[in-house]
């Protein structure tokens, strides 16, 4: 009897121990918004990462003035690292509304954070820095920067 009993109990903890591993939620970041969104997740993990846009543009008169100067194209360091050249002479009229309007849109990582302060530095094609400064970029949107002449370095 204590043998039966035995192995009636071993069957029932069998049976509720595969029972709970296959009703187990299927863990992942539950926000859409998030670059890793994960639509079969029922238990959200932490693990939601975000990314944030910068647009840097200026206007005819700093376009003008660089080329006054010998600048040509500019590049976009985010926090040290290089992320995206423009032309000087592709300036904009007045600022854009949209990515892809003008000026030069930059995709920022930020990690698990929903807003992120940046350093950005903008050089010449002698690396000679024209501008510098931080900027705020939340996720999935866009932060514009206008570079004016008046504040070139």
């Amino acid at each position: 009897m204590k043998k039966v009993s035995f192995i009636l109990m071993a069957l029932v903890i069998s049976a509720f121990a595969i029972m709970s591993s296959s009703c187990a939620k299927e863990k992942g970041c539950m926000d859409p918004d998030s670059i890793n969104y994960n639509p079969d997740a029922e238990e959200d993990d932490g693990s939601c990462e975000y990314v944030g846009y910068g647009i840097f543009w200026f206007d005819k008169m700093t376009s003008d003035s660089l080329m006054d100067y010998d600048a040509n194209i500019l590049t976009v360091y985010i926090d040290n690292v290089k992320k995206d050249d423009i032309s000087v002479s592709e300036y904009c009229t007045t600022e854009p509304e949209y990515l892809g309007d003008c000026g030069t849109i930059t995709q920022i990582y930020l990690g698990k954070d929903m807003a992120k302060s940046v350093t950005y530095s903008i050089k010449d094609q002698d690396n000679y820095e024209w501008f510098t400064g931080t900027l705020t970029i939340i996720a999935n949107d866009v932060s514009k920067k206008q570079l004016k002449w008046d504040e070139a370095l």
